[in-house]
């Protein structure tokens, strides 16, 4: 029993140098091909004009069938969406990134606070970018829930919640030990970012393609920004957890 014990070792260490150093790349490179193709794939359907009728049914099925102005559900419901869509809004989402800045600094981890600052500046300008590119026009089969002052395609509120809150998020729980607390933040992250995008879709100011796509493009770029992360770290440039 010693002996088979002894020929383990080795394996467990090997599998564990395995899963810190290529499991966590690797993955995150599968994550951004899958969400990169995912949004490439509805892009195209939505270029091709293949989502508009399953994008109108969801969005005239969340209104009230006599008085299209009304979303369905009690009136504190469509109060509590506009509260939540607010989370994705640049100027809350502004400065849930500044207080991890400060406190990265405040902790002596200047190179996760600089790669912060590269992952949410550069999914803020990939946002603008690709709405510019794409100029899809806002819903209007109903009255918007909130006010818009930009294109559709993709939703910026889905894909800079998922690039903040996502990358945030991973951040976090990589300074923790705990397997329990690792998921509680990753959930949270996850639960945020869908929260937000659904509220855009219950207001009427995106298409549901709009929201999939934000969302398929900000987890492609939290992957890439985490991808470039793992390479730092292994390279001493961006802090170890701690």
């Amino acid at each position: 029993m010693d002996r088979f014990a002894f020929l383990l070792t080795p394996a467990r260490r090997v599998a564990l140098r395995l899963r810190l150093n290529e499991a966590a790349p690797l993955l995150s490179l599968c994550a951004l091909s899958l969400f990169a193709w995912a949004f490439v794939k509805i892009a195209g359907e939505v270029f091709e004009g293949d989502t508009a009728s399953l994008d109108r049914r969801i969005l005239v099925g969340l209104r009230n069938p006599s008085d299209l102005s009304d979303p369905v559900g009690p009136q504190w419901f469509e109060e509590a969406a506009r509260d939540i869509t607010g989370l994705g809004g640049h100027a809350i989402l502004s400065l849930v990134t500044l207080a991890s800045i400060a406190y990265l600094l405040l902790t002596r981890k200047r190179g996760a606070a600089f790669l912060v600052i590269a992952a949410v500046g550069g999914g803020m300008l990939l946002s603008s970018l690709l709405k510019l590119g794409f100029e899809r026009p806002r819903p209007d089969l109903v009255p918007h829930g909130a006010r818009v002052y930009t294109a559709s395609f993709p939703s910026g509120h889905a894909m800079l919640s998922a690039v903040t809150y996502l990358t945030l998020g991973a951040l976090l729980a990589r300074v923790h030990q705990g397997r329990g607390i690792k998921t509680f933040l990753l959930g949270t992250a996850v639960v945020l970012t869908v929260l937000i995008g659904a509220s855009r879709i219950y207001l009427g100011v995106h298409w549901p393609s709009d929201v999939l796509a934000g969302w398929c493009g900000g987890a492609a770029w939290a992957s890439l920004c985490w991808f470039v992360a793992l390479q730092l770290q292994r390279r001493g440039e961006v802090e170890p957890p701690g």
